[in-house]
């Protein structure tokens, strides 16, 4: 399994807006500006509920993709998540299908564009859509927030002007007979019956397909496991209300046929409701929102989709170079190739009959991220945690692969013999390109091995270390757990590790309450849950009970370390960076089976603290139990606190922890008295010369400190 350099990683630099205004700009164009008429000729009036079901029939693959990219954030998206859960040659289908439908989709939205221009110009489209393919790919080039300003801009454009469209339609109509319009546009409603309505439904459902698109982007969004459900549930809710009421307003006030046959049904019904702006001030307000979404869903559709090709190359499914970051930070080939695929298409082929082909294979993309979850959750791959879980598990997962093959009929032969042509190259490119290189197979390899067959285990490691980038939640007791550890130090020079083990189990027996022998025999059993490797000359032995227990630590420092030379590590010793180094620091975790999520995450978090250079240096020259806790905590969650009579701390004497007030959530978690270990309760009174260790939010903690400063 491929092991990403630092410098090869992209930047975390994309907040909420810029992952709603990256979905909502790849949705917002055609399905709006260009295809409410013709659906309308397929079903009638009814056409802005098939926008509704088709927003709610959406939801399953949104709820798929929001879990599957906070478990799993990297380039890539729609590739990555399949590739690693259903295997290379599925990722070959995924990533090439991708990149090729979002290139398509681009390519069109640019045309699109170009055509609104001419509206006022008398210019040649496909030159225009060809600049603009550039523009846009020199600007991604210069950096992902370079690129997600401008479609945040043009984002809020569209909306902001989409806001005004909706209250002046909405006002217009109810100064209107809304009876007599209802019963005079609205009938019938259903002009080719169930089936000509659910043919509509098929045909307007790709309109959200862009919505799963920030999948590609999740390595590069702060906080993805708040910001990307989020963001998605913020811009399908846009999406929905904009196309609904929009298409409701089209049917309110055009007349029936001339709305059939209209490609520009939004400015034609503008000029109905809009026509008390001087001019065409309200025709040039819609024609600015049309481009805004056009060059919203390019732009943002050449960001995505160039991180297709640097994915799969990452991973030996593609030329290497494609993987490579450029002088800004940015996948610079996978741009360029992405923008001369899209220019070649602009020049080669009718690029809206190939993009309206293109849809089925999403649908299918669609059909794999639903079937991504469930493979994912049956594998029982404990570093699978993702941010957010989908409801209602299996059941709307099936229903998204049911609905996803039903759509796909609906498209017809030609969408589903692209589909299978993309398909077929996909896996012919894989043997030919990559099979031999590659040693890979996925999650579901892991449903194999409970059914007696082999398993992917690099995954494991692969997540893991998505786990330490992603770092701890605010609901993980880290500091909590390491702010009561208990330390053994100043061992005897011929200590064994087994005497270790036993010192610990016996401390943690007493703590959590378990039989301290099970225990022992527990953590000496080294396997592939127990005693971790760390390097820097650190080992860590972590246990999980079925018992509902608080997780808690033993931390041991030997000075003189103990030479890798015997059996106990023997795995140690193999994993190590250096096998003849000394292990000087132990670390023992034990946590409950219920919490094995938040257990997880700790180990992350342990391991990236001590994969600092420093660590061991730090480790070494610590004065006391109190500094060994704080080489283990995040300096800036966590302070220790001397209650004196000279500063301000002086007026906590002779209080009971409950009535004492700390800023914010802080609290005391450990009080050291004459050398003294207490974990305090409620009612543990506080005495001078008490040590108290106080973790909190960092905002909390300045407080703490301006406190012992004496309020300044």
């Amino acid at each position: 399994m491929p092991k990403l350099k630092k410098s090869d990683k992209l930047k975390k630099e994309l907040n909420l807006f810029d992952v709603y205004a990256i979905a909502t700009g790849a949705m917002f164009s055609s399905g709006f500006f260009l295809l409410p008429g013709i659906a309308a000729a397929e079903t009638g009036p009814s056409v802005f509920l098939a926008y509704l079901v088709s927003g709610l029939l959406i939801l399953p693959t949104m709820f798929s993709v929001a879990e599957l990219s906070t478990a799993l954030p990297r380039a890539g998206g729609t590739y990555y998540i399949i590739d690693r859960s259903l295997g290379p040659l599925m990722g070959s289908i995924g990533g090439f299908g991708s990149w090729l439908a979002l290139v398509l989709k681009s390519a069109f939205a640019l045309i699109g564009m170009g055509a609104y221009i001419a509206l006022f110009y008398d210019i040649n489209i496909t030159v225009v859509a060809i600049g603009l393919t550039i523009a846009f790919g020199m600007l991604n080039i210069v950096g992902a927030k370079e690129t997600t300003t401008l479609q945040k801009v043009l984002v809020a454009a569209l909306i902001t002007i989409m806001f005004g469209y909706l209250v002046e339609g909405i006002g217009y109509l109810l100064s209107m007979d809304i009876l007599g319009i209802t019963e005079e546009q609205f009938t019938p409603f259903f002009t080719k019956g169930a089936s000509g309505f659910f043919a509509t439904v098929g045909m307007v459902f790709v309109s959200y397909a862009g919505l799963t698109k920030v999948a590609s982007i999740a390595e590069e969004v702060k906080d993805p496991d708040r910001n990307i459900p989020l963001g998605m549930f913020l811009s399908v809710l846009s999406a929905i209300t904009v196309y609904v009421l929009g298409v409701y307003l089209m049917v309110a006030v055009l007349e029936p046929e001339a709305f059939r046959q209209d490609l520009t049904p939004v400015a034609t019904a503008g000029e109905v409701f809009m026509d008390w702006l001087p001019g065409d001030v309200g025709l040039i307000l819609i024609v600015i929102a049309a481009i805004a979404a056009f060059a919203s869903t390019g732009n943002a559709g050449i960001m995505s989709a160039s991180r297709y090709p640097m994915a799969m190359a990452r991973d030996s499914l593609f030329e290497p170079r494609f993987a490579k970051l450029g002088r800004f930070n940015t996948p610079q080939n996978s741009i360029l190739a992405t923008v001369g695929l899209m220019i070649f298409f602009l020049l080669a082929f009718n690029v809206a009959s190939v993009a309206k082909l293109a849809s089925a294979f999403q649908l299918l993309l669609f059909a794999l991220l639903n079937l991504g979850v469930i493979v994912m959750r049956e594998s029982k791959i404990e570093e699978y945690d993702p941010g957010f879980n989908a409801p209602w598990y299996p059941w709307l997962q099936i229903a998204g692969m049911v609905l996803s093959f039903v759509l796909i009929f609906e498209m017809g032969i030609l969408s589903i013999l692209f589909t299978v042509a993309v398909s077929a190259f996909s896996v012919g490119w894989y043997y030919y390109y990559a099979h031999s290189e590659i040693d890979r197979q996925g999650a579901i390899f892991h449903i194999h091995a409970r059914l007696g067959e082999k398993q992917d285990s690099g995954l494991e490691h692969e997540m893991r270390g998505i786990l330490r980038e992603k770092g701890l939640r605010e609901e993980d007791p880290y500091e909590e757990v390491v702010a009561r550890s208990m330390v053994i130090d100043d061992l005897e020079p011929n200590t064994t590790y087994r005497e270790i083990i036993r010192m610990a189990s016996s401390r943690l027996a007493v703590r959590v309450n378990l039989d301290q022998s099970e225990m022992f025999d527990s953590f000496c059993n080294i396997n592939q849950s127990g005693l971790i490797p760390m390097g820097r000359g650190v080992a860590l032995n972590h246990l999980r009970v079925e018992k509902d227990i608080s997780s808690e630590m033993v931390l041991v420092r030997m000075k003189e370390g103990i030479t890798m030379d015997t059996d106990h590590f023997e795995q140690l010793s193999q994993s190590a960076e250096d096998p003849s180094q000394k292990v000087r620091a132990f670390i023992f975790l034990i946590s409950s089976e219920k919490h094995s999520s938040s257990h997880l995450r700790i180990l992350a978090h342990l391991a990236e603290m001590i994969d600092n250079k420093h660590f061991m240096d730090r480790w070494l020259a610590a004065e006391d139990e109190g500094a060994l806790r704080e080489i283990m905590l995040r300096d800036e969650r966590f302070i220790n606190l001397k209650v004196t009579t000279d500063d301000m701390t002086a007026k906590m004497i002779g209080k009971k922890i409950k009535d004492i007030e700390l800023p914010g959530k802080s609290l005391v978690a450990i009080l050291k008295r004459d050398n003294d270990i207490i974990i305090p309760h409620g009612n543990t009174e506080i005495h001078e010369n008490d040590e108290l260790s106080i973790i909190g939010d960092s905002e909390d903690i300045d407080e703490v400190r301006r406190l012992k400063r004496g309020g300044n």
